[in-house]
This record gives C-alpha cells, structure tokens and sequence, in this order.
C-alpha cells in the first residue's frame, strides 16, 4: 500500500515539472512560438505520464483519498518555481500551502 502513495509523490511532482516546463514555454510570447517551443511537448509528455500514473492509482486507492492529497502539487510547485524560475516564496505562500496540506489531509484521512 505504502508503494501507491509514493506512485502518488511522484505523480504530484511530475504535475509540477509539467507546469514549470509549460511556463517556459509560454514566454516564448505568441502561441505559434510556443506550438515550436520543445518545452510545450515535455510538458504534455510529463503531464500525460502523470495522467496515466493518477489513472494507476486511482484503480488500488480511493477517490476520496487521492484526490485531497494531490493538493501534495502546491508544495513542489512552491519549490520548483523557486529554484528554476527564480519566484519568490513568500510568507502568505508558505501558510496558504500549509494551510491547503492540512485540508488535504483532514479530508484524507
């Protein structure tokens, strides 16, 4: 069972490098720009895998518990988008991930 939730971590950072790649691409400025950026495509490749893993896990874990803890996402997204896109993690970001976890959380269990 412990297997499922870490396939779950994965997929919840998998989302998040998808958006990082996404937002590469979408600085590229027109939309024609971005159908030739290679990020577009990774990201649809990453998200698509992370599709197919929540599809994975879906089938041995509950709805009802998957779906509150892919809130896990806000957390790597926070820190990816820190450490590749150079974004700022403030103290109003810090409490309102906090605050989203301990949702996911209380709904989850």
């Amino acid at each position: 069972m412990i297997g499922y939730f870490i396939i779950l971590l994965i997929m919840t950072a998998m989302g998040a490098v998808a958006s990082c790649f996404l937002k590469k691409a979408s600085a590229r400025g027109n939309f024609k720009a971005m159908l030739k950026d290679k990020n577009t495509y990774l990201g649809g490749i990453i998200y698509g895998v992370a599709a197919l893993l929540n599809l994975y896990v879906l089938k041995y874990l509950d709805y009802s518990t998957v779906l509150p803890l892919t809130a896990i996402t806000y957390i790597w997204t926070m820190l990816i988008s820190n450490r590749f896109l150079k974004e700022t993690i403030t103290t109003k970001k810090k409490i309102g991930v906090g605050l989203i976890l301990l949702g996911a959380i209380m709904i989850s269990v």
